[in-house]
């Protein structure tokens, strides 16, 4: 007999080959297990951290954290004269970044320093300050609109690479903490109104050379 000789019931029920087909009650058990699984499934956001790694770096959370209670206080304590790092520099560069100064790797030295000097003008975002004993060296203090390098970062010592997961985070601590600095010391500061007046400075500094000196400060006040 073949299935042209079956009713229309009869035909409904033939198991055709290669098909798979379940019974009431499997597909009951199918519909709970799919449940199941829904309700025990969670879903995450691709911009939400994943169980156990570290949470997303903040630029300016760490500048909050770290400017005003380690990285002021650090180049305020290690502070060296800045006529006298002058000299040293000037004798034996790398004398003087072993004793005075910080760096990562074979990079350049940072240091911390202090001056009293005679503001001057400012000119593209530098103020020039005529410090004595500095006859022969360009000084000028970073008051912004931008400010630039890693100087303060780098000069207390406190940062390093190890701490952060690359160089995009490392890079974006330094800019935050310049970022900082400027909303803290520089927000208030008027060059203007200091021009021609003696004042004291400490900063940080990433000399190029010993004759070319440009500070990244934490503190600006009138001299006493």
């Amino acid at each position: 007999m073949t299935t042209t000789d079956l009713t229309q019931e009869e035909r409904s029920t033939v198991v055709r080959p290669g098909l798979f087909t379940l019974g009431r009650g499997s597909l009951i058990a199918l519909t709970l297990l799919l449940i199941a699984i829904a309700a025990t499934t969670t879903y995450r956001s691709d911009s939400e951290p994943r169980a156990g790694s570290k949470p997303k770096f903040d630029p300016a959370k760490y500048a909050a954290a770290t400017f005003e209670p380690k990285i002021v206080p650090a180049i305020k304590k290690n502070a060296v004269d800045v006529v006298k790092l002058h000299r040293a520099i000037d004798a034996d560069p790398e004398a003087a970044g072993k004793q005075y100064g910080h760096r990562a790797g074979t990079g350049p030295y940072t240091y911390a320093v202090t001056l009293t000097g005679t503001a001057d003008a400012v000119k593209s975002g530098l103020m020039q300050v005529t410090v004595p004993g500095l006859d022969k060296a360009r000084l000028s203090v970073q008051i912004g609109p931008a400010i630039n390098g890693t100087s303060l970062r780098d000069a207390s010592g406190l940062v390093s690479f190890g701490q952060f997961t690359n160089q995009v985070e490392y890079a974006d601590a330094a800019t935050a903490l310049n970022t900082r600095m400027k909303a803290k010391v520089l927000k208030s500061f008027d060059a203007a109104a200091v021009r021609g007046k003696k004042i004291t400075v400490i900063g940080a500094v990433t000399p190029l050379t010993a004759d070319v000196l440009t500070i990244t400060p934490v503190s600006i006040e009138a001299a006493s």
